[in-house]
């Protein structure tokens, strides 16, 4: 849904953004909480990441996209970030999410996005990150960031879900979703045999044999939250 905009001329000193959410009052939150700065405004909202790509489709002129990763659709939020720098590489994209631990991060890094928020940050950090990566800076969580540079100093792996590739915790998020292997085949574009393969090599990577015990490794380590599991 596109919501009404200040005019052209006001616009062009204003850094413009799309929020993507699949809950309304997350959205309604983060609309007031960009629009009361004076420097932002929000063009349009989406649910999923199939709105979002129909949104930039459409020629909309977002400087920035806010976006949630867990989101209802075939697609997914990583798939939703690739096909998005796809359609327009000058895109900037900050993910919003409730999860802060890795691989999560990394990933959507990986995907194209050029930051990551958990939702528990202040007001005062969105804009800062917003501002941030609109002048092509990157910008992570201040909590995360110390997280992970202490991993890093530690010389840990911090989660056995670190192994998989980006195409493999991409299948993994989608297989916690709840999704089948031809669900996950028509979102991706590839064919069943594709996915039961990459399902085979997460389950022995990760030394589980059923979706359940998948889940509840996720769980373990922050890959989906306790209401996931």
């Amino acid at each position: 849904m596109v919501r009404a905009v200040p005019s052209k001329a006001q616009r062009t000193a204003m850094i413009s953004v799309m929020i993507v959410d699949d809950h309304q009052l997350v959205r309604a939150g983060l609309r007031s909480i960009l629009e009361s700065a004076g420097d932002l405004c929000v063009v349009a909202e989406g649910q999923s990441g199939e709105e979002a790509v129909a949104l930039v489709e459409t020629g909309l002129g977002a400087d920035i996209v806010l976006m949630d990763l867990n989101m209802p659709g075939g697609m997914g939020g990583i798939e939703a970030i690739r096909r998005l720098k796809r359609l327009l590489p000058e895109l900037r994209i900050i993910v919003l999410s409730a999860l802060s631990d890795e691989p999560l991060p990394t990933q959507v890094h990986e995907a194209g996005a050029v930051g990551y928020l958990t939702k528990g940050c202040p007001a005062r950090e969105l804009l800062d990150a917003v501002r941030a990566v609109h002048r092509g800076l990157p910008y992570v969580d201040a909590k995360l960031a110390q997280r992970r540079m202490v991993a890093g100093w530690r010389g840990i792996c911090s989660t056995p879900f670190e192994q998989l590739s980006g195409r493999e915790i991409q299948v993994t998020l989608m297989i916690l979703d709840g999704r089948r292997n031809h669900d996950i085949a028509d979102a991706l574009g590839i064919n069943q045999k594709t996915i039961s393969t990459y399902r085979q090599r997460i389950f022995e990577k990760l030394k589980v044999g059923t979706d359940v015990e998948l889940t509840r490794l996720a769980y373990r380590h922050g890959l989906i939250d306790e209401g996931s599991a």
